[in-house]
């Protein structure tokens, strides 16, 4: 089985772009105030997901390994 992640939209950061929800439609939405929001907290790993997470101009969005809370994205540095 492949591995789960944990995926969080820091609301306070969020400005609304909207790339996470044209890069992976399924993976994240836009509510009434233009906010981007998982679509599913827990889901398994996604390569639009991801590429969602790297494309966000504010970098609003953090991917972590449900079983371990290791961070997945952004990278440790």
């Amino acid at each position: 089985m492949g591995d789960r992640w944990r995926i969080e939209v820091d609301r306070g950061v969020c400005i609304g772009s909207g790339m996470c929800v044209s890069a992976a439609p399924g993976g994240f939405r836009l509510d009434g105030a233009r906010q981007s929001h998982p679509v599913e907290t827990e889901a398994d790993a996604s390569e639009a997901v991801l590429t969602a997470a790297e494309g966000c101009p504010v970098e609003a969005i953090a991917i972590r390994l449900s079983e371990t809370g290791e961070q997945v994205f952004p990278p440790d540095e």
